[in-house]
């Protein structure tokens, strides 16, 4: 035969990666696109910088010869893997592609996204993941389960050192969603991202209940009620928005600063509106957003679960060009009470914002923890620990706002001074307090409200008498535990102060293995 010329041997090289762009053939993807669904590589073109994308592995395939797989053997093994750049910063990828044994992992499968993640790690870079696959390829059998779990450990070991994202773009079912649970966001579309361990089949076999896929484990589903998912898209270009927005904030590991981002809007803007937004009355609901969109850079604000524990809000800001994670009481929403829900997402994101070295500014209207059997039998105490444990936990720079309520365990828990924030600002109308000056009033002075002639009149005297002794914030801050009482306005500038001040922080912990947190 001899020795074939260049000619040749690039013609050959050409065919295999026309095979390869191919993925799981014509007909698979004419029925991918069909559902509106993009292929794998279209995603990737979306999702990063026009011709960033460098693909590795292109030609890898599976080496299953199990019930005639051996007869199928597609380049690549069903995902696309490589790395390329979001606002010219690197980032490692892979892209699952359904059109190739429905997206299903093997071995080689996940070979692949073990190699990019291991290359994630050893250059400090984010690792995004875009997920559409019908699992485990049972074929594979236990390779392909031993795939899941290598996987796995590097979602956890890649844990707090670089940013994990997931992007479900299709059915994720069984040992599929941990990956995803495994990373900081999970990104879901609606109509099209379904998650859920067993499926309506094996529901309605075992239990007898009639649930659909998206009901069980639709993007809705765990953005409002199981709060797996972080963030909801109506289609996949808003979710690779959303993706690169969120990345936006972040700094490409642990020991890197997030990306510094100048403006034209002042550190000292004062916006009188403050002093309206949040009415004097502890009683009285607004929505929290309006007082954020006034605090930071151009009224922006990036909403992490928005639609899960809605009394409690998370998300991520600029103040003077810094990135910070936002923490703050709605108001709106159970008058802002801590809640398991509450605790669980916003403890979660304390440390997600400790690992990532990001500022935690927290703004604080608590009246207290929810209170019902219903939250006692379900694990408030150790929810609630988690937050506490959470904030005692980091070491970041931390500058709480204390707007109005502020009251017993849940102000402790929402950052205050004693768990370990570096500034403490509280506005004039500031309740810090054991309780609300109302059932302060009926503990304290009982006897004397009962024991009087017109028990009404005396009860609204003594909560007079409470709420000028205690309900304000100048007996905390005669103590130290509120560092500076500041004008409503005054917040946008303060918080830059405390947080230009704190930028050097450094704290020396006790030596240890790791901490053990409630569950």
């Amino acid at each position: 035969m001899g020795l074939r010329t260049i000619e040749e041997l690039c013609a050959e090289l050409e065919a295999k990666r026309k095979s390869a762009l191919e993925g799981g053939g014509k007909e698979a993807v004419d029925k991918q696109k069909a559902k509106g669904k993009g292929t794998a590589r279209e995603r990737l073109a979306q999702l990063l910088d026009p011709g960033s994308f460098v693909e590795i592995d292109e030609f890898v395939t599976h080496r299953c010869h199990n019930f005639g797989l051996e007869e199928k053997k597609p380049l690549g093994d069903g995902v696309v893997t490589g790395w390329g750049a979001i606002d010219g910063r690197k980032v490692f990828v892979y892209s699952q592609d359904f059109t190739v044994f429905g997206g299903s992992l093997g071995e080689k499968h996940a070979d692949k996204i073990c190699k990019v993640m291991d290359m994630a790690m050893q250059t400090g870079c984010p690792v995004i993941g875009l997920n559409d696959s019908g699992g485990a390829r049972i074929q594979e059998a236990l390779d392909a389960m031993n795939g899941y779990g290598k996987i796995f450990k590097r979602n956890t070991m890649a844990s707090g050192v670089i940013p994990q994202f997931s992007v479900i773009l299709g059915p994720t079912a069984g040992g599929a969603v941990y990956s995803p649970a495994l990373t900081d966001y999970i990104f879901m579309v609606d109509g099209e991202s379904v998650m859920h361990i067993t499926g309506p089949e094996v529901i309605k076999a075992v239990t007898g209940e009639a649930i659909t896929s998206e009901e069980l484990g639709g993007a809705k589903a765990h953005n409002t009620m199981s709060g797996v998912a972080h963030f909801e898209a109506k289609d996949e270009a808003e979710a690779f928005a959303q993706v690169r927005k969120v990345l936006s904030y972040l700094p490409l590991n642990n020991l890197d600063d997030a990306p510094f981002k100048p403006g034209n809007d002042s550190p000292d803007r004062a916006d009188p509106a403050l002093r309206t937004i949040v009415p004097v009355n502890p009683n009285k609901g607004y929505d929290v957003h309006e007082v954020l969109t006034k605090i930071l850079d151009d009224g922006e604000f990036t909403e992490v679960q928005a639609g899960w524990a809605k009394n409690i809000v998370i998300g991520y800001g600029r103040i003077g060009g810094r990135s910070v994670g936002i923490v703050a009481n709605n108001a709106d929403v159970l008058a802002g009470c801590l809640d398991i829900d509450a605790s669980d997402k916003a403890s979660r994101f304390v440390r997600h914002c400790d690992a990532f070295n990001l500022p935690i500014v927290t703004f604080v209207d608590v009246p207290g923890y929810l209170p019902g059997a219903d939250q006692e039998h379900n694990g408030i105490i150790r929810q609630g620990a988690k937050l506490l444990y959470a904030y005692s936990e980091a070491s970041v720079p931390m500058v709480t706002v204390v707007m109005r309520k502020a009251y017993g365990g849940a102000y402790i828990a929402m950052g205050s001074k004693s768990l370990g924030a570096d500034v403490v600002l509280a506005w004039p109308q500031a309740e810090i307090a054991v309780l609300g000056a109302e059932g302060a009033a009926r503990i304290v002075f009982k006897k004397e409200i009962d024991g009087a002639t017109d028990p009404g009149t005396k009860m609204n005297e003594k909560i007079d008498e409470y709420r000028e002794a205690f309900a304000n914030p100048y007996r905390a801050a005669e103590r130290g535990y509120v560092d500076e009482v500041i004008m409503p306005e005054e917040t946008r500038k303060a918080v830059y102060i405390a947080l230009e001040v704190t930028e050097s922080k450094r704290e020396t912990r006790p030596a240890k293995k790791h901490g053990v947190i409630p569950h």
